[in-house]
């Protein structure tokens, strides 16, 4: 699936989703430790709430929903968007796709891509990564999906619809998030939206990136 397909089948299932998966869990509170730690770290303390960037929001429900006022949630589904509105109507919403992520560099505290970045072919996961830094503040930090498997694959009759899904292993994503200018990786364990576990990884973008690698695309 090229990536307006994915965004056709997201609009199509995106009420599905919303309604079969749980908005409360253990990966849920995973956020709670991501806040944890931005409060506790002087290299991005602020004197209000941290800015987050949720990838991936859908109906924000899940992830958005838990993050501070004013936080941003990104989506390549208008309808996921729509429904985000309803959800979370404090947020700041926007549609874009996250290996071109429509921000300045330099702008968030922290990330959040929960069941997002598999979603896109494998091979563009090291730009999507490089996004990833490229708007983050030095020091900032990412929570996100760990997939356990190599895989690429069109599940058909995926929440009433089909869904695109493409990863390159567990240590390979681990391998490109440090060549992105990520470090302190630590991984858990918890359990997902739809009910079963699932590893996610929580790490800190490296404070001394230059100026040249977090320059505008």
């Amino acid at each position: 699936m090229d990536r307006n397909a994915v965004r056709r089948a997201w609009d199509t299932v995106a009420e599905t989703y919303a309604e079969r998966r749980d908005p409360d869990g253990s990966d849920a509170a995973l956020i709670d430790d991501l806040l944890d730690a931005l409060a506790s770290d002087p290299r991005v303390a602020t004197d209000g709430d941290p800015l987050v960037l949720d990838v991936g929001c859908g109906d924000g429900a899940r992830t958005l929903a838990n993050l501070p006022p004013g936080s941003v949630g990104l989506d390549v589904s208008r309808r996921g968007l729509d429904l985000a509105r309803e959800t979370v109507p404090d947020a700041r919403l926007v549609h874009g796709e996250m290996s071109a992520l429509p921000f300045a560099a330099d702008r968030f505290d922290a990330i959040t891509a929960y069941h997002a970045v598999f979603h896109v072919e494998r091979e563009r996961h090291p730009t999507v990564y490089d996004e990833f830094a490229r708007v983050l503040r030095p020091g900032g930090r990412l929570l996100m999906t760990l997939p356990s498997g190599r895989f690429e694959t069109v599940r058909r009759g995926w929440m009433g619809g089909e869904m695109f899904f493409s990863a390159p292993g567990r240590e390979r994503t681990l391998d490109q998030l440090r060549a992105a200018g990520f470090a302190d990786l630590e991984t858990r364990t918890a359990t997902d939206p739809l009910g079963s576990s699932t590893e996610f990884v929580l790490a800190r973008l490296a404070a001394d990136r230059t100026d040249d690698d977090r320059s505008q695309p």
